[in-house]
């Protein structure tokens, strides 16, 4: 959950890493680091904080020279964010710099293993132990050409047990830099007379779109104008060059004040891009290309399991709801880290999914492997092109989002919602669902893009509610059927950006017990759309509004009832009950967006956490 960039090449590298270090930041910014090699002189400089705040302003004040760097953003998991425990580490000698994503599980043994051959260490991570092991390897084949150095990572990553992503240079060969991964994402860019390794394509857009998407256990041995890779099982390894579908302006902020509210107001043409080529009103059904079934494979399917984290279980939660509906196979949404862990039965028909918007989150990916390892089939729905989880799964669907930068997922989710929509008619055509309700399933998605951009008007309204209830310390968000995984995600939004305490229920559900803690000081978002359980859902409203708790109701338009018994309105168009969920977010994405403003939080870059989750 961190981000790497490292450059060779003919240019200056400070200025290429450091840019890349701003457009890695996403991915982790308690501290970051360079390290830049200028002949034999192997310079360091680390800070604490943001990039701007800490490193930048440090090399403004102290720069290095040098055309061959590495460097890295970090989010702690081994080691307090400081100075101390920043990346680049170093190697006992000093001629070795590793910057490391990932953790080292058994950093601990090999750290006492390195103590007792007299190695001290300077910070409490797990990679600077990565460090002092490659130093000791490379110390003990004492070569003076490139490939010693590839061996002694080689060496190193056999004795380490868990994941990495990471890059090496030592003063001994200041043209080389030494990848590696397992587990945590990690790519060449190839460009001319200058090659870079990232950890995210868009650190290197800006300079290339030509990349390598490193597999398991790869180590690439990378010069300004070559590459190799080998494999730590094999020695050999599958290398395909890729070119990336985005551009620099595509991963740029534009005019928005902040990455998310940017994405926020690229959801009409998300889901245009998600829908684009698959919705087939001839045949009254949905077309996809990556599936790689058969419609006699995908009429067999007996059971599919979902499975996913954060933003994507809210999505998945929806995905069950759609699939039992339209297509009457039997569903079950688990959360990808307990699929791996517990001994879930799966029956011979049965399918696995899996949802991630970077196709590299840790525990999607092991619960990926997981079913393979049965012998079942995984497909997935994903963002990225070339992701592990796109190259390792039997089939899939892209979203065709472009980059998502926010770390509090918006567009992503809406396009995983529209994609799961169309899934779900293509599954109930090859069964039972009829021509008539397909395609009226296929106009109601059709008409979302110009609903979402007419929602999106309502973004002065929202902001005005946003600072009305900006002070609140507690939310509740509710809904039924359709939209109670909407009320989760809701509830997760203002988590995530504004710290606000916030709980997402069934609205069913507050009697019994949630409804204890209703009070005049406890707002609740209430998603109460006219579908078929508004009855229900406005005789739960009833039972709030008699415990005198403040009530936002996201209603749908014309609906006088419901402005009877609410402090305040948002208003959805109108549309079938299971497109209510991908209308009901965008809303509350703006809602929570307002609010963390309102409350001076950093929206892109929230405490705590980082876009992709590549560890477990």
């Amino acid at each position: 959950m961190c981000g790497i960039i490292g450059y060779v090449g003919k240019k200056a590298a400070s200025p290429i890493l450091l840019e890349g270090l701003r457009r890695l930041e996403y991915r982790g910014y308690d501290s970051a680091g360079v390290a830049v090699l200028d002949k034999a002189t192997l310079t360091v400089r680390k800070k604490l904080g943001k990039i701007d705040e800490g490193i930048a302003r440090l090399l403004k004040a102290e720069p290095v020279t040098g055309t061959l760097g590495i460097a890295h953003t970090r989010w702690a998991t081994h080691g307090v964010p400081s100075d101390k425990n920043s990346h680049p580490h170093l190697d006992a000698s000093g001629k070795i710099a590793v910057a490391h994503n990932g953790v080292i599980e058994n950093y601990d043994s090999l750290k006492q293993k390195l103590i007792q051959a007299g190695h001290k260490f300077k910070s409490d991570t797990d990679t600077e132990v990565l460090a002092h092991l490659i130093g000791d390897y490379y110390a003990k084949r004492a070569g003076k050409n490139g490939d010693s150095l590839t061996q002694a990572v080689c060496d190193a990553l056999r004795e380490v047990i868990g994941t990495y992503g990471l890059v090496v240079i030592c003063t001994d060969f200041p043209d080389i830099m030494v990848g590696a991964r397992r587990g945590s994402p990690l790519i060449i860019g190839i460009g001319k007379d200058e090659n870079f390794i990232a950890s995210d394509a868009n650190a290197i857009v800006a300079h290339t779109k030509k990349v390598i998407y490193l597999n398991d256990y790869d180590v690439a041995t990378v010069t300004g104008d070559r590459f190799d890779v080998q494999n730590l099982g094999t020695e050999t390894a599958n290398v395909q060059i890729s070119k990336l579908e985005f551009s620099q302006e595509d991963a740029a902020r534009g005019k928005h004040a902040h990455f998310m509210l940017k994405e926020i107001y690229e959801q009409p043409q998300t889901v245009l891009n998600a829908l684009r080529g698959r919705l087939d009103f001839e045949g009254a059904t949905a077309k996809f290309g990556g599936l790689n079934m058969t419609a006699a494979e995908l009429r067999n399917i007996d059971r599919i399991v979902i499975a996913a984290s954060g933003t994507s279980w809210h999505a998945a939660l929806v995905g069950e709801y759609l699939i039992e509906e339209l297509a009457q196979i039997p569903v079950e949404v688990e959360f990808a880290h307990e699929f791996c862990y517990r001994n879930c039965p799966l029956e011979k028909n049965t399918v696995l999914l899996v949802l991630s918007q970077s196709g590299e989150t840790a525990d999607t990916l092991a619960a990926l492997r997981e079913a393979k390892r049965r012998g079942h089939r995984a497909l997935a729905i994903v963002n990225v092109v070339g992701s592990t989880i796109a190259r390792e799964s039997d089939g899939g669907i892209y979203m065709h989002a472009g980059p998502e930068i926010g770390v509090a997922s918006t567009k992503a989710f809406v396009s995983t919602l529209s994609i799961l929509t169309l899934l779900a008619v293509h599954l109930g055509r090859l069964r039972h669902l009829s021509a008539k309700r397909a395609l009226d399933v296929l106009h109601g998605l059709e008409a979302l893009p110009k609903q979402i951009e007419k929602l999106l008007t309502q973004n002065d309204l929202l902001k005005k509610l946003a600072k009305k209830y900006a002070k609140a310390e507690d939310f509740f968000f509710l809904g039924r059927g359709y939209t109670f995984p909407i009320a989760l995600e809701g509830a997760l939004k203002l988590k995530e950006i504004s710290y606000i305490h916030a709980e997402g229920y069934s609205a069913a559900e507050m009697k019994h017990g949630p409804i204890a803690l209703i009070d005049a000081k406890t707002p609740t978002v209430f998603l109460v759309p006219q579908d078929a359980m508004y009855e229900k859902t406005m005789a739960n409203l009833a039972m709030i509004r008699a415990r005198k708790g403040p009530i936002i109701a996201v209603a749908t338009e014309g609906d006088k009832a419901t402005k009877k018994v609410a402090e305040d309105m948002i208003y959805l168009p109108k549309t079938l009950d299971l497109l209510n969920p991908i209308l009901a977010s965008v809303p509350l994405q703006l809602f929570a967006y307002h609010i963390a403003v309102a409350r001076g939080c950093d929206v892109d870059k929230p405490r705590n956490l980082a876009k992709s989750v590549t560890v477990e």
